[in-house]
């Protein structure tokens, strides 16, 4: 059963059109990739799920209408959105990052337990818990983004290029951790820059240029697809 779905989705920046069209889909528990070179849209694809760019079109969670929510609205109804550049607030500590995640959840133990269970996956989260985001290096703060959007515990989550700018080491401890978000039942919609590297962990890829999704396949027919190995997989 599909999870979202977008179809024919057109999405402007003033008068820039940026989406053409975008028709996708994500299905309960799997693993999605968009891939495609700088300005195809992808970012904006992600936005556009979570009430942060203007669309018309058809884009339903669960089979309802998100299309043109607020994002506070789209982060209540199970959307949670890693965005590039991880975004954190860096003057405030670990702790007060990941108690911003759950900021409609009232009760102090149910946070507590929810921060517990990021631990598990992020274990160097609990050891600099009370240290300000902003000092800590690229990968904590990258692990934190994620472990913060965890917090309102998600039906899916959007993760925009989550291994930019990270260490080969680190970027490998990331995937390894949205695998293991993966096998717990976490639904994962992923832009990435690395496209063999987020081909090898997905379900399925879409390739975007210029606003339009081109193609679409198994993510292990498109590792082997000439097109999409000369244009993103070379080297």
């Amino acid at each position: 059963m599909n999870m979202l779905q977008m179809q024919d989705v057109h999405a402007y920046y003033g008068g820039i059109q940026a989406l053409k069209g975008v028709s996708l889909h994500v299905a309960d528990g799997e693993i999605v990739t968009l891939i495609g070179s700088n300005g195809a849209g992808k970012s904006t694809t992600l936005k556009s799920i979570c009430g942060q760019v203007k669309t018309t079109g058809s884009i339903l969670l669960d089979g309802c209408s998100i299309a043109n929510r607020l994002p506070h609205q789209t982060a209540l109804d199970g959307v949670a959105h890693v965005p590039e550049g991880r975004r954190i607030f860096p003057k405030l500590t670990v702790k007060e990052n990941l108690e911003m995640g759950a900021f409609s959840v009232k009760s102090k133990k149910i946070i507590q337990e929810r921060m517990e269970q990021s631990f598990v996956y992020f274990p160097r989260l609990k050891e600099r818990l009370h240290q300000a985001g902003g000092t800590m290096s690229g990968g904590e703060q990258q692990m934190l983004a994620i472990a913060r959007a965890l917090m309102m515990q998600p039906r899916i989550l959007l993760l925009d290029e989550p291994s930019m700018g990270l260490a080969p080491v680190i970027v490998d401890q990331i995937f390894e951790i949205i695998q293991a978000l993966n096998r717990q039942g976490m639904t994962i919609l992923l832009v990435e820059q690395n496209a063999y590297q987020a081909l090898q962990i997905a379900d399925r890829g879409y390739v975007m240029q210029t606003g339009e999704v081109t193609m679409e396949d198994d993510a292990q027919n498109l590792l082997v697809n000439d097109r999409v190995k000369e244009a993103y997989l070379a080297g």
